[in-house]
């Protein structure tokens, strides 16, 4: 007869510490009885190197006064952890150093860690073992990001009433999360809080394409920016919007042969404008401004010029740069990609469901991610999902209240929770008896304890 297995009932902590590891930044913070968006902190998850050659880890990168040329090295790449070397750099700095705010004890802490859709079993694998047997927290459960976002009230994003803040959060039924972070974009059929493996697609263009994007475009009409990642970054999420109109807007920003930059119609003044480039000296940030044509022909004479304060300043105009480069989000063949859309992706991830289910996840769309804080980004998704759409089906979609630290909040609603929190977690005291094979199949609820 096989071995039974010895079943150990362990007293969780009541310190729960949640880490929406993403690859632009670290979502953490610890639960509580009722969690909020401010209990949340978010930390760069990099590393950074100045010309100095100075390293910054971490949450030290805030404290940079000058980004030039600074470079960056991510520990996730296409939305996959596969540096641990870096990220416990990260994480050592983060919830180990004793002046840090997320500072803990992993030995009476129970960890909730997310993960991306379909990561390979070798790298979950991988991830099992740090944390059991090199933290030692107490107990932990991995979970593909959008998955925790079930457990919002996700009626009232919608404009019902708020449900009962005494009643534990309990995963809604058909929910179907969207998320666009800086890796990738994703699909996320989810039923009662579980993925639906077969509808989850995956859009490889996210915030860093984008970004990588904006820098090719700005390096040939203006300046050499492709070492200047940090620089970029910042103006594409103040400068670019999703156009509406694309063809048209494209059109009125067009400059041929016979118009010059200075030439500005009327109704272009809305998407021509000027970038001011940051001076790390002065401690000034990037900022956009109303086109001036006058001034730009005066400062294409002499270069760059003071302004009325005297500090001496360099800026780009920008037109059609603004709405080309997310652009791609929905028209990915725009750089020779062959892949569909974000509308297109949605609807290939309810190909993959049964038809029952369609009106239901049509009717509960959430989006996440911060791409979706782009002007115009909502209001074009919606309209391209509703001409896709069957038009038997109600379409509504709603943004997350904060769509960048909405995983993180799900998942601090379930841990405040405590028996949703013990059946979820795994103690260390099991994985050492079971190993990490028997864990993955408890996280993919292929098999019970």
């Amino acid at each position: 007869m096989p071995r039974r297995s010895v079943v150990h009932e362990v007293n969780l902590p009541k310190k729960s510490l949640i880490i929406d590891n993403g690859a632009s930044t670290i979502k953490a913070g610890f639960s509580s009885s009722s969690p909020g968006i401010d209990d949340c902190h978010t930390i760069p998850n990099c590393l950074a190197r100045e010309r100095d050659k100075r390293v910054w880890v971490g949450s030290e990168i805030e404290t940079i006064r000058d980004f030039g040329e600074v470079a960056f090295r991510r520990p996730v790449e296409k939305g996959y952890l596969v540096n641990w070397e870096a990220e416990k750099a990260i994480w050592d700095s983060t919830f180990l150093g004793q002046k840090s705010r997320l500072h803990c004890d992993p030995h009476d802490t129970n960890l909730i860690l997310t993960e991306a859709p379909n990561t390979s079993a070798a790298l979950q694998t991988n991830c099992d073992q740090v944390i059991f047997e090199e933290y030692e927290f107490v107990s932990y459960s991995r979970h593909i990001g959008p998955s925790l976002n079930a457990y919002h009230d996700i009626q009232r994003l919608f404009g019902g009433s708020a449900r009962n803040s005494h009643i534990p959060a309990i995963p809604a039924e058909c929910v179907l999360v969207v998320d666009s972070g800086f890796s990738h974009s994703t699909v996320t059929p989810l039923y009662k809080g579980r993925p639906i493996q077969q509808g989850i697609r995956r859009l490889d263009v996210g915030g860093k394409l984008l970004t990588n994007y904006l820098k090719e475009l700005l390096s040939i009409r203006h300046y050499n920016l492709m070492n200047e990642e940090h620089l970029v970054n910042e103006a594409k999420e103040k400068v670019c919007f999703v156009s509406n109109a694309f063809r048209q807007d494209l059109e009125s920003t067009w400059k041929g042969a016979s118009k010059k930059i200075t030439e500005v119609r009327a109704d272009d003044t809305d998407i021509v404008i000027d970038y001011v480039l940051p001076d790390y000296n002065a401690g000034i940030h990037g900022y956009m401004r109303p086109h001036d044509p006058s001034l730009a022909a005066k400062v294409k004479k002499m270069g760059a010029m003071a302004n009325p304060s005297g500090v001496v300043e360099d800026f780009m105009t920008l037109g059609n740069e603004r709405f080309a480069v997310p652009e791609v989000l929905f028209n990915p063949a725009d750089v020779g990609m062959k892949e569909s859309g974000l509308p297109e992706t949605v609807l290939q991830s309810l190909s993959g469901l049964p038809p029952g289910l369609w009106p239901a996840m049509l009717g509960n769309i959430i989006v996440v991610g911060g791409n979706c804080l782009m002007d115009g980004f909502m209001e074009r998704l919606e309209a391209e999902i509703r001409q896709l759409a069957p038009t038997e089906c109600v379409v509504r979609i709603a943004k997350a209240a904060n769509p960048v630290k909405s995983t993180w909040l799900g998942g601090a609603y379930m841990a405040a929770d405590p028996a949703t929190l013990k059946a979820a977690q795994v103690s260390r005291q099991e994985y050492l008896e079971h190993g990490s094979g028997w864990l993955s199949r408890i996280f993919a609820r292929a098999t019970n304890r």
